[in-house]
């Protein structure tokens, strides 16, 4: 096989996707003389796999940095409609469950289903600073929600006893007779439990307004950087100067595991051309004023009112892993929804 170097670099592999997957990446190939704790260890041994566990995890963590912030994966419960976000392609349990917030019993899973969590849209930003920030706001619009919502949210209306009302007659009269009493109350414990754990409607509504507030800061010049720091006592220079330092050692450790991993691919039997880990070109928009949405059911974007002008929809690929798929690519029709949802037939 010839050398990695004098082959060009035809592909680029996407750092979200490779982190994502658990066989290679959570257990990568380690030398069997690599010392461990300060021996060889045999690979059948206990310090073995869990040194190959160990750095299956910085691998993964060095993957997602790459890319750190400038994603915003949405899934959803099929069952409550709960809603969560993540900065990676795949749920970690410790994520979703921070997000989860205690209606009462068995509103919070002990243990999270994977066949329970299915992809619900993806954002994507031109920047780190803006995906960090839409994805504060959205957790924080969420639990603000959950945890002070409006009255109307939770009262008893017509519309809320014509979805539950059942549709036999004698069981319908009954219903009537017991709930109608009720309407412009609050609701009871249950219910209101089932109500503010379904997010997928707000979930969009969420986005569309985050987007819109960011737009507004960009353009009013709020989110631009000063290069003065401002007074800075002796003390916090040298903290400062010591976070820089480390966060520069701490991204060349990363750096270097990404190479390694791309050494190995090209030295693989996989691959047949030179592979380069980072982000494929047209992934995401240049322009920080626009962003780009894939949704797995594109009519899912009209639960928001209406939508910024710098937002451009797409159509996610189905599947049955619950990992957050890459964007559809459509020969004839690409569906885009863009400036009013208008469906771009370009060939």
């Amino acid at each position: 096989m010839a050398s990695s170097t004098t082959k060009p670099v035809q592909k680029i592999l996407d750092s979200t996707k490779l982190a994502s997957l658990s066989k290679f990446i959570r257990k990568p190939p380690i030398d069997p003389q690599t010392p461990i704790q300060g021996k060889i260890r045999d690979p059948n041994s206990n310090a073995f796999k869990e040194h190959a566990k160990r750095e299956g995890l910085r691998l993964q963590k060095a993957l997602n940095a790459i890319t750190h912030g400038k994603d915003i994966f949405v899934y959803h419960n099929v069952r409550t409609k709960q809603v969560v976000y993540s900065l990676t392609r795949y749920l970690e349990e410790n994520n979703v469950l921070r997000q989860m917030i205690y209606h009462g019993k068995k509103t919070v899973p002990a243990e999270l289903r994977r066949d329970m969590w299915v992809p619900y849209y993806s954002v994507h930003f031109s920047s780190s600073r803006l995906g960090l920030r839409a994805y504060h706001l959205l957790r924080e619009f969420s639990m603000q929600r959950q945890l002070a919502p409006p009255q109307e949210m939770i009262t008893v209306t017509e519309e809320y006893l014509t979805a539950k009302r059942p549709r036999d007659p004698v069981e319908a009269e009954k219903f009537n007779r017991i709930n109608n009493k009720r309407l412009g109350q609050t609701m009871e414990k249950k219910e209101r439990a089932r109500v503010l754990m379904d997010q997928k409607a707000t979930s969009v509504a969420d986005i569309a307004a985050v987007l819109g507030i960011q737009q507004e800061a960009i353009e009013n010049g709020l989110l631009e950087r000063s290069d003065k720091p401002g007074y800075l006592t002796k003390a916090a220079r040298r903290r400062r100067r010591e976070a820089f330092k480390e966060a520069l050692e701490l991204e060349e450790k990363r750096g270097v595991r990404v190479a390694e991993l791309e050494e190995i691919l090209n030295n693989s039997s996989l691959m047949d051309v030179d592979v380069k880990i980072g982000e494929p070109e047209g992934s995401r928009p240049e322009d920080p004023l626009r962003v780009k949405i894939l949704w797995q059911d594109v009519h899912d974007a009209h639960y928001a009112e209406s939508w910024i002008n710098g937002v451009e929809h797409g159509q996610l690929k189905l599947g049955r892993n619950p990992v957050m798929p890459s964007e559809q690519v459509l020969h004839k029709a690409k569906v885009l929804a863009e400036d009013g949802f208008t469906e771009d037939k370009k060939e």
